[in-house]
């Protein structure tokens, strides 16, 4: 699961652009007051334009882990992707474990 990269977006900014090429742009878009994000493309084929937009809401790690609690489940592990490198400030993604445990 991807951990949004908000220390991409500068102040007053919504748009982060994560590929820009002669005939494709790529771009997220953020509403950090409510956590709605979308994943935005832009094709140009023949000089036309076609654009196609993803929309979603994000969470944090730590809300996961907050729905899992509720959920009556524990944090087992949490790593930056599946070879289970430790996952840190500067992980881009997370792959993370719950538990019930046992009564």
């Amino acid at each position: 699961m991807g951990v949004p990269d908000l220390r991409r977006l500068p102040p007053g900014q919504s748009a982060v652009p994560f590929h820009i090429s002669d005939t494709r742009w790529a771009f997220d878009t953020y509403d950090v007051a409510t956590q709605a994000m979308s994943s935005n493309y832009v094709t140009i084929v023949d000089g036309r334009a076609e654009h196609w937009s993803i929309p979603f809401r994000y969470v944090w790690p730590a809300e996961l882990d907050l729905m899992a609690r509720l959920a009556g489940l524990r944090l087992r592990d949490r790593w930056e992707d599946w070879t289970r490198e430790p996952f840190t400030s500067e992980s881009g993604k997370h792959v993370s474990v719950w538990e019930k445990p046992v009564a």
